[in-house]
């Protein structure tokens, strides 16, 4: 009978070398410290929920306030998809509960008779958008700011936005406030704002007054974007957009110099040029200011208008006026949107060094004729007999009513920055 082998005539005969040792060592080392690369690029998720990760191009980043995956992956792109009539979630608040929509986008109060545009819900192909979490979207500002940047457009977004959130927040213990350009809203017990600021070009414009704005012969200056991101800094999750106010026509007018200066030099550059060294500016300012470890910044493509019925079938010299349905034509695509724009943002965003989140509202919003202010708002000028005998020449087919079009586009950038 063999006597059993003791634990240390085990060890001495298992002994490894000197170099095996070294050999293991060093693999477990770098196990260690790239464990979580490793893990990355067969796709698998990081343990931790807390720090989601998502892949931009070959590269995997880990994006600050994300909380879980999107399904983009698995197909669904939550820009594609179609319109639904919802009447049990829809609308998510009402407009006379939300006090800080401005006059001109409360369509209800200034007489539309229908609401029919305030009950439809964006349903991707293939999946579902989460349901918007005021809370959540709360706490995540705690501490924090929020601003989005641009012009009207993105102004009726922010506005959305606080709508959607203020009625958690006591009425004691929230606040909004401007001052020249820039408007700021306050949930003080979360110590968090929610900021709009006034840029319609994001450079320094001779359209920057935040009250008269209402430039016909329109100038940029080149490389001024730091006039405005100054007040941009420190800001935790920035939404910009810009579009609208670079459609002049087929040119679009560039300062070298200072608008202080007595002779200005002044060139002209296709719009799609023009639109391109904006664009530039942008990410430039982003990637020297930004921080994409604690930042979030996302860009809201262009927002169409409705100002030909001939686009979608219409009799001529209509427009978005005494519309109340959507076009179903999944292919649409209005006349007043140029592709060319959208290949200049493809381009420049494609090139980025910083993660910058794309929100696409364009296509799903070229279907939402219906949903403009037409002629449900406050006029800034008291109308003339003629404009009142014809409603189409003073529609406006550029805004969105308020609740409507624009909280959709919140869930979308909601949906983005938890679910990158």
């Amino acid at each position: 009978m063999k006597t059993p082998l003791s634990s240390s005539s085990v060890l001495r005969k298992t002994r490894l070398s000197p170099y095996l040792l070294t050999l293991l060592a060093f693999t477990l080392f770098v196990a260690i410290l790239y464990g979580e690369d490793f893990l990355c690029s067969y796709g698998q998720l990081d343990l931790n929920p807390n720090r989601p990760i998502s892949r931009s191009g070959k590269k995997w980043e880990k994006l600050p306030f994300a909380i879980g995956k999107s399904e983009e992956e698995g197909g669904c792109d939550v820009f594609s998809g179609w319109w639904v009539k919802d009447e049990s979630t829809r609308p998510l608040y009402e407009e006379h509960e939300c006090p800080y929509i401005q006059p001109q986008l409360t369509c209800q109060e200034h007489g539309r008779p229908d609401k029919d545009y305030q009950y439809l819900r964006w349903q991707p192909h293939g999946c579902d958008l989460p349901s918007f979490n005021a809370t959540l979207m709360l706490e995540t500002l705690r501490g924090k700011r929020m601003m989005y940047v641009g012009d009207s457009l993105n102004r009726g977004q922010y506005v959305s936005m606080i709508c959607l959130l203020h009625r958690l927040i006591p009425e004691d213990a929230k606040s909004m406030e401007t001052f020249d350009s820039l408007t700021v809203f306050t949930a003080k017990e979360y110590n968090a704002t929610i900021e709009f600021y006034w840029a319609p070009f994001l450079l320094e414009s001779n359209s920057d007054n935040a009250v008269i704005h209402r430039v016909a012969d329109r100038i940029v200056r080149r490389g001024s974007i730091n006039k405005h991101g100054r007040h941009w800094k420190g800001v935790d999750i920035l939404v910009f957009n810009t579009y609208l106010w670079w459609m002049t026509g087929m040119k679009m007018k560039i300062m070298r110099g200072s608008f202080d200066d007595e002779e200005n030099d002044v060139v002209e550059l296709s719009t799609e040029d023009a639109y391109r060294m904006g664009l530039k500016s942008m990410l430039r300012w982003v990637k020297k200011n930004m921080d994409p470890k604690k930042t979030r910044v996302f860009f809201t493509s262009m927002s169409p208008s409705h100002g030909k019925s001939t686009d979608w079938g219409g009799e001529p010299g209509g427009n978005c006026y005494n519309e109340t349905t959507i076009i179903e034509d999944p292919n649409y695509w209005g006349s007043d949107c140029r592709r060319s724009i959208m290949e200049v943002i493809g381009e420049v965003l494609s090139k980025s060094k910083f993660p910058i989140t794309f929100l696409n509202i364009t296509q799903l919003s070229n279907y939402r004729r219906d949903a403009h202010t037409s002629i449900y708002k406050k006029q800034w000028s008291p109308l003339t007999p003629e404009q009142l005998a014809n409603p189409v020449s003073y529609a406006d087919c550029v805004h969105w009513c308020l609740p409507g079009l624009q909280d959709t586009w919140n869930e979308l950038l909601y949906t983005k920055l938890f679910y990158p």
